[in-house]
């Protein structure tokens, strides 16, 4: 079987062509490369000790899009190519909504006419916003924070026509909570470009000595330590939950949304400690105010997608940090030569 891969030269998209490659499968990826590195495909390669093929194409161009479907005979597209940034998206809406709701709709106009019908969609459990209760379920009410959420919610919704208007698709709508952790390996992981977004690149980079200090933002949080609670999951079980996704579409249709994670909350405090004890390393850091819009606590309840999918978060939450320090490592060491 060949699976499309949009985006997947990213940080979750490479690990998830790596479990692909691992899984037997033919694996096609279109990426614009304009958050990526086309450097770290030829790393999969090397992991995987497979080949897989790489257009440089962009989502917004139909006639290339076009093109690599007459190329390969694709069975079912993995699509996590977009733009992911919480706070550029609240500088920059109209960027956001017109670049991932129109790429989407290419796609699948693309997938229509070459009969292709398959999807698994990056979502995100951003689309909660600020949850009344958790463990959050997938029937938790959607009401996304800013810009970027809102595009999933969109492009949810999107999809749910589409597989409401012909019952040739099955499309899995896949609800991550907060991916950390890199390849075993090494060879592949989170590199965000500038300053990170998210909390464990910001960790490694401290740790690395590219950053100074970490800023917590908010220790007054009704938590047990104060700082907000988050659910972490191994990039590798993520994207290990994708070919069970994708298994499940041979047998479904419609559309099915799937939370993503351990079902445990980490605090802020408690993901510092533990890479410290992982790294040996010591994190400066810094009480800062709350950021707007962060909700105090956030975990899952992935329960439907052990019963449906038959797929279970394994790695934790130590794990996931030495497996991102031994990949920050390895590209600071990479970087000084």
């Amino acid at each position: 079987m060949s699976i499309l891969v949009t985006g997947g030269a990213g940080y979750i998209g490479s690990h998830t062509c790596v479990e692909l490659l691992n899984a037997g499968f033919d694996v096609v990826v279109v990426d614009n490369l304009t958050n990526s590195r086309e450097i770290t495909l030829k790393e999969v390669e090397s992991i995987t000790n497979k080949n897989l093929t790489l257009y440089s194409v962009d989502l917004l161009d139909s006639e290339s899009l076009h093109k690599v479907f007459e190329n390969h005979t694709i069975d079912a597209v993995i699509h996590f190519a977009g733009l992911k940034a919480v706070g550029e998206s609240v500088e920059k809406p109209l960027y956001y909504y017109e670049t991932n709701l129109r790429t989407t709709i290419n796609l699948c106009k693309v997938m229509e006419a070459h009969h292709v019908h398959k999807l698994v969609f990056s979502s995100s459990a951003t689309v909660y916003g600020i949850p009344e209760q958790v463990p959050v379920l997938e029937t938790a009410p959607i009401q996304a924070t800013n810009p970027y959420g809102r595009t999933k919610i969109m492009i949810e919704d999107i999809l749910r026509d589409v597989a409401a208007a012909s019952d040739k698709w099955s499309i899995s709508l896949l609800r991550y909570f907060n991916p950390i952790g890199a390849h075993k390996s090494g060879r592949i992981g989170e590199e965000p470009s500038g300053i990170p977004n998210n909390l464990m690149p910001y960790i490694t980079q401290v740790a690395v000595g590219i950053r100074d200090e970490l800023s917590v933002f908010g220790d007054d949080y009704p938590t047990e330590d104060g700082t907000c609670v988050r659910d972490y999951i191994h990039v590798v079980d993520l994207a290990l939950g994708h070919l069970k996704a994708l298994e499940k579409l041979d047998s479904s249709s419609g559309t099915q949304a799937y939370n993503l994670g351990t079902g445990n909350g980490y605090s802020v405090f408690q993901v510092i400690s533990a890479f410290e004890e992982a790294s040996g390393k010591t994190i400066p850091k810094k009480v800062a105010p709350r950021r707007a819009g962060d909700a105090p606590v956030t975990y899952a309840d992935a329960t439907k997608a052990e019963q449906d999918l038959g797929w279970k978060a394994e790695r934790g939450l130590l794990e996931m940090c030495e497996d991102s320090w031994r990949w920050q490592s390895h590209r600071s060491k990479q970087n000084a030569k």
